[in-house]
């Protein structure tokens, strides 16, 4: 029997990943600070954006204690949001993560301020700062399928922070009829020049105080259908394929 160990073939790959990873970060977190603002300013300039159900959004803020309210918006649909809503009351919950590093450089880029944390990693401390946020009339955006997917699941938790919160959800749809999109989990949506972005904000959805587990996953649904069912009306309006 050799005295040394050897690796198996599954263990070097994973080593290799682990290293083409950190080297993929290395490379992408100056751009994203310096090169990604500038490109995507220059990109959005030319995009022809349209946005639907204000209304939903102006009801949302009136109902609700202070006005503050939750944005739910799919994690691959961060970036058509950024340039349009640049210096508003939009805050974003982000991952305490090393893609959640990268986010930050970009959302602060464009104005948006940043609340880290999730579910599982400062999630007491988040929701104190969110609560405070929301209390001031500030905007929360959550991205129910991220960090890591997959693209369009949801769990309950968008629905926890509502009912720990009191302040409700405001289900959200973003297409355009022409794309680039990476290949990641969520296939993030870049605009090509001169495309056609449209936003819809659709009708508040609100999760009592003393909701069941049953009742915040019944939220849940509801809150994940109408944000399909925005998309998809929406590439249907453009004319084109929706992308997933």
């Amino acid at each position: 029997m050799s005295e040394h160990t050897e690796v198996c073939p599954e263990a070097r790959r994973a080593a290799r990943r682990s290293r083409m990873r950190r080297v993929r970060r290395a490379i992408a977190r100056p751009l994203v600070r310096w090169v990604a603002p500038a490109m995507l300013r220059l990109l959005a300039w030319t995009w022809r954006t349209e946005c639907y159900g204000h209304e939903n959004m102006e009801r949302a803020k009136s109902e609700s204690r202070g006005g503050g309210h939750f944005i739910a918006l799919w994690h691959g649909r961060m970036i058509l949001s950024m340039p349009d809503h640049r210096d508003s009351n939009w805050q974003v919950l982000v991952s305490p993560s090393g893609d959640g590093d990268l986010s930050e450089s970009l959302l602060y880029s464009f104005g948006y301020q940043v609340i880290r944390g999730s579910s599982s990693r400062g999630g007491a401390r988040a929701l104190r700062e969110m609560l405070s946020h929301l209390r001031q009339g500030h905007i929360l955006v959550i991205t129910p399928d991220g960090p890591r997917g997959p693209r369009h699941s949801m769990n309950p938790g968008l629905a926890w922070m509502a009912r720990a919160t009191g302040h409700p959800i405001v289900p959200s749809g973003c297409v355009c009829d022409r794309a680039w999109r990476v290949n990641s989990w969520d296939r993030m949506t870049i605009p090509k020049p001169f495309a056609r972005v449209r936003f819809y904000y659709l009708e508040p959805i609100w999760v009592a105080r003393d909701a069941t587990d049953e009742d915040m996953q019944a939220a849940t649904d509801r809150v994940r259908d109408a944000m399909i069912e925005a998309e998809t009306e929406g590439f249907a309006r453009l004319g084109v394929e929706r992308d997933w």
